[in-house]
């Protein structure tokens, strides 16, 4: 058995100074915001697990059925190629594409990408122990890291995807950068692999981000205890209250962190003192809904052209594979 690598992309002392940039920046404009890459330390990873095992929150379930039905359909369109994926928590999908990819001897290498380096060691070793002979190299680091490294490293075919609709974390503006990164870190003929949540009933959809369990609750809170251990912060988490909405008019899930009582917060190796008035909330993740003939629209003006799209019976979700067909580099 290959020994386990995972490898990090940037010094960590780099990361947290890098990182406290954005803190500054969210937390003293207005409204405040916070990025939702801090929900990601070890233990908000193990959160993220749970979650995606509730019965609330279909999106996980809704695409693993998707996987399970199609991977070999999406091997057998790609032929052989290494598989990269972009936040790749526990990998739990991905087995499905992996055995696809085995099976039909089209597989050269799988690199896992995830901001968590705890998680990424043990779904390294969990997948190393059940394919012995596949060459595995984990990466820590963010996307946009992750994406310049594959961009200055030509290789054979690769398929990147990035799966559980984490698109939708970005704003219009952000995925437009994603999407312009993919397509650069890409050859002409490589492909991409999209998952994304597609627009639904909002019961639907506010049900699956205040799951009855409070699991989603404790994620959204633990982005404040990440910032307490990385920065030095005192925020009181018992001072702030979970809330997820659904915005109909940019059809996206909100997510937020009310502040119960007026209260300052400090965060000192960021030299930062922030004031929160009572009933002020902080935003923390947006959750996009998606159209799947526009996406196939802005994927091709990225330059990766729409091969096949596959959904479940009642297009609650999506995947699109597409292939890089100009890239300028």
């Amino acid at each position: 058995m290959r020994t386990e690598n995972v490898q990090m992309l940037t010094a960590h002392h780099q990361l947290i100074k890098n990182d406290g940039d954005d803190v500054i920046q969210g937390l003293t404009q207005t409204p405040k915001i916070l990025p939702s890459k801090y929900f990601y330390d070890d233990r908000g990873s193990e959160l993220f697990e749970q979650i995606c095992e509730l019965p609330e929150y279909y999106p996980t379930r809704t695409e693993a059925g998707i996987l399970r039905e199609y991977a070999n359909e999406i091997a057998q369109i790609t032929g052989k190629c290494e598989l990269i994926e972009l936040g790749s928590g526990s990998s739990t999908k991905t087995i499905f594409l992996l055995d696809a990819y085995q099976k039909l001897a089209n597989l050269s290498k799988y690199v896992p990408i995830d901001i968590s380096g705890g998680i990424l060691k043990v779904s390294v070793l969990k997948l190393q122990k059940k394919y012995p002979n596949l060459s595995i190299d984990g990466l820590v680091g963010t996307y946009e890291q992750a994406l310049i490294k594959l961009a200055s490293n030509a290789s054979s075919s690769r398929m990147v995807f990035f799966l559980g609709s984490s698109i939708g974390n970005f704003n219009p503006q952000e995925s437009d950068k994603f999407l312009s990164q993919v397509a650069y870190a890409l050859n002409p003929g490589d492909y991409f692999l999209l998952g994304m949540d597609l627009q639904k009933p909002k019961d639907i959809l506010e049900a699956a981000y205040n799951d009855n369990q409070g699991i989603t609750a404790a994620f959204n809170l633990n982005m404040l205890s990440h910032l307490n251990g990385q920065f030095q912060g005192n925020f009181d988490l018992n001072l702030f209250t979970h809330q997820a909405i659904y915005n109909q008019a940019d059809t996206q899930i909100e997510m937020y962190l009310h502040s119960h009582k007026s209260h300052w917060v400090s965060l000192e190796p960021l030299d930062l003192k922030v004031f929160l008035e009572s009933g002020e909330k902080i935003l923390t993740e947006i959750s996009r809904k998606f159209d799947l003939a526009i996406m196939q629209k802005e994927l091709e003006m990225h330059g990766l052209r729409t091969l096949k799209v596959w959904t479940d019976p009642q297009q609650w979700f999506g995947l699109i594979l597409c292939q890089a067909f100009s890239v300028t580099k």
